[in-house]
C-alpha cells in the first residue's frame, strides 16, 4: 500500500444522509477546512430509511428555537445551491395512541405555537381508530432525490474530496485512515454523521452507553389512495408514514415487517396493496430521547445520532460548532447533548418513542 502525498484533511465526514453532506460542504466552504466525504447515494437506490422534516416530537423550547433558526438558514443555503425544488412546504400530521404520547403531543403542539407555528387537531375521521393528531402547518420537507446531486455538486464546488473507499479505519484518537485504490489518506478527526457509519465505524470498545441499538423496518407499496396528509407520524411508535408522488407508500421506524404491515393495514383502514420492496436495518436511539454529538470518550471521533427529522435543519450549526465558531447559545445548546452526558441528570431528555412497531 502507498502513501499519497496529499495533506492530512482536518476532517472526514462519514454518512450518506443530506446532514453529513451539508455539514462536509460548509466545514470546506464556509470554514475552510480540508474534508473528505465518504458516503453513497442514499435517495436513489434504497427505500427511505429517514426524512428530513422541520416538524418533530420535541418538547424542548430551546430545541425548537435552534431548529427555527436553522431551518431558515438552510432553506437559504439550499435555496441559493440547489434551487427552490430542494423542497417543499407540507401539513404533517403527528398522531398519538397512548395516555403518554397523548400528553405529550398536547405539550408538543403548545410548544410549537410558541414558536409561531400554526397547528390544529385534526378529525377523527382522517386519522386510524383510537388516534388523535395535530396538524403541524407550512413544514418544511426536503426532496432528498433532488437535493442529493446538487450537494454533491456543490460539495465539489467548494473543495469537499468525495472518496469511493474500500477501507476505512476510525481510531481511538478520532483520526481515520482511509484506503482508495490501494492507497492511503488520511484525516484527524472523524464525523460519524449517521446510524450505519456510527454502527459499522466506531471503535467496539467506544461504544457508549448512551447509544441503544434497536431493529427498523423500511417498507413501500404501490400507489394507494391518497393519505390525509403527505406525512404521519406517529410519535409514540416513532413510525413515519409518507405519501410518494407517485402514489406509494413508504414506512420507517422500528419494529419488525408484520407489525409494520399491520399498522399501515390500521393507517389505511383497508388491506395494503403490494409491496414493492422491503428492507431490515439497525436503527440507534438514546437512552433519554434527546439527540446526541460529540467526541466518544471524550477523545474519539464526533458522533451525530438520534436527530430524527430535524437534522438537516441543525447542519449550519453544527458544522460552526465542529468548526469551533458556534454561536454562544448554539454551543450551550450541543454543550448539554454531549454524547458523554449523564443521563441521571435529566436536563435534556425528550419524549421517547417506544422500542417497537405495535400491532395495535
Amino acid at each position: 500500500m502507498r502513501r499519497m502525498n496529499n495533506p492530512i484533511a482536518d476532517f472526514a465526514v462519514i454518512g450518506s444522509n443530506s446532514l453529513a453532506r451539508l455539514v462536509a460542504g460548509l466545514l470546506a466552504g464556509t470554514h475552510k477546512r480540508r474534508v473528505l466525504f465518504i458516503g453513497a447515494s442514499q435517495a436513489s437506490y434504497r427505500l427511505e430509511r429517514s426524512m428530513d422534516l422541520s416538524a418533530a416530537p420535541i418538547t424542548r423550547p430551546e430545541t425548537w428555537s435552534l431548529l427555527s433558526e436553522g431551518t431558515a438558514e438552510t432553506l437559504r443555503l439550499l435555496a441559493r445551491i440547489v434551487g427552490r425544488g430542494a423542497f417543499r412546504r407540507i401539513d404533517p400530521i403527528l398522531t398519538a395512541s397512548t395516555p403518554r404520547a397523548e400528553e405529550a403531543l398536547s405539550h408538543i403542539r403548545h410548544m410549537a405555537m410558541e414558536f409561531g407555528i400554526a397547528t390544529e387537531p385534526t378529525a377523527p375521521a382522517r386519522l386510524p381508530s383510537n388516534h388523535v393528531g395535530v396538524a403541524f402547518r407550512d413544514a418544511v420537507c426536503l426532496q432528498s432525490s433532488w437535493i442529493e446531486p446538487g450537494l454533491d455538486a456543490w460539495n465539489d464546488k467548494v473543495g469537499v474530496e468525495r472518496i469511493a473507499a474500500e477501507s476505512v479505519f476510525v481510531d481511538e484518537d478520532g483520526s481515520v485512515r482511509v484506503i482508495v485504490r490501494g492507497e492511503e489518506r488520511m484525516a484527524r478527526q472523524a464525523v460519524l454523521a449517521d446510524d450505519q457509519s456510527i454502527i459499522a465505524h466506531l471503535p467496539p470498545g467506544q461504544w457508549p452507553a448512551l447509544l441503544q441499538r434497536r431493529p427498523a423496518v423500511a417498507l413501500m407499496t404501490a400507489p394507494l389512495r391518497p393519505l390525509p396528509t403527505p406525512v404521519l407520524l406517529d410519535i409514540g411508535l416513532g413510525l413515519y408514514v409518507h405519501q410518494q408522488t407517485e402514489g406509494g407508500i413508504a414506512l420507517h421506524g422500528p419494529g419488525d415487517f408484520s407489525k409494520a404491515r399491520r399498522q399501515l393495514e390500521a393507517i389505511l383502514g383497508g388491506t395494503l396493496a403490494s409491496r414493492v420492496g422491503q428492507s431490515m436495518f439497525q436503527q440507534l436511539a438514546t437512552s433519554d430521547g434527546a439527540p446526541t454529538f460529540g467526541r466518544v470518550a471524550k477523545a474519539g471521533a464526533d458522533v451525530i445520532a438520534n436527530t430524527g427529522s430535524i437534522g438537516a435543519f441543525l447542519a449550519p450549526a453544527l458544522a460552526r460548532w465542529l468548526a469551533g465558531e458556534a454561536k454562544t447559545h448554539e454551543a450551550e445548546w450541543f454543550g448539554r447533548r454531549l454524547i458523554t452526558r449523564d443521563v441521571s441528570t435529566n436536563l435534556v431528555s425528550e419524549f421517547a418513542s417506544a422500542p417497537g412497531i405495535s400491532a395495535s
